[in-house]
């Protein structure tokens, strides 16, 4: 019989050897040397979990919100390095998402 907790082991070393999270981190850290870019993306991810904040509790997002967050990304998007960093970022929380799903569809059993 299978341990899981042998198995999450595999799964965390499994996820930390993906080209994803690799990329992830190394785009994280070519950004984390421009501080300018730190604080602008940092800027992005707190209005960004404030809205997903809003949508969790079932409040309605004004049109304007999401003006500004798409006003916001699209800045953001124009610095190679952070379009780098954003996109590595969607892509790790992709495969992160789809494991947390796996894991959640046996928690509803």
């Amino acid at each position: 019989m299978a341990n899981p907790y042998d198995k999450a082991h595999e799964l965390a070393a499994a996820i930390r050897e993906s080209e994803e999270y690799k990329a992830y981190l190394a785009a994280k850290a070519k950004a984390q040397e421009n501080p300018e870019l730190v604080s602008a993306l940092n800027d992005y991810q707190e209005k960004q979990f404030d809205l997903q904040k809003l949508q969790i509790v079932g409040e309605e997002i004004g049109p304007e919100l999401m003006e500004q967050m798409q006003n916001l990304f699209q800045i953001l998007s124009r610095d190679p390095l952070a379009a780098e960093y954003l996109n590595a970022q969607v892509r790790f929380a992709i495969i992160a998402n789809d494991v947390y799903s796996i894991i959640g569809d046996v928690l509803k059993s």
